[in-house]
């Protein structure tokens, strides 16, 4: 399926209903903070800084900071310091092979 066209079964999705899967999406990364950035972007090509940005580019009026905070359910500095662990190199690597794995998938 093209994750590209705006006539896939996602679009057909009431906004409530969408809003409010993201909303729990959200609040379950805040509570499983152990799911560190790094992690999720080597397994997914995403991870919360996505998200933060996905929301503004959806119209968020706030900056970038305000939309971390907003996802990271505090301030980033805050959340680096508490919750953020030194990446090892294995998951630098990985996130580096997902990221090139969005690249593809946005050049098709």
């Amino acid at each position: 399926m093209d994750t590209n066209t705006k006539t896939d079964a996602l679009d057909a999705l009431p906004d409530a209903v969408a809003a409010e899967a993201f909303r729990r999406l959200v609040r379950h990364l805040q509570h499983r903070h152990d799911a560190q950035n790094i992690d999720l972007m080597g397994l997914s090509g995403f991870c919360r800084n996505c998200l933060a940005d996905w929301i503004r580019d959806a119209g968020f009026d706030g900056d970038k900071e305000a939309a971390r905070e907003l996802i990271h359910g505090m301030p980033s500095v805050q959340w680096k310091a508490t919750r953020q662990s030194p990446a090892t190199e294995e998951q630098l690597a990985r996130m580096q092979e997902s990221v090139a794995k969005n690249a593809k998938a946005d050049a098709e």
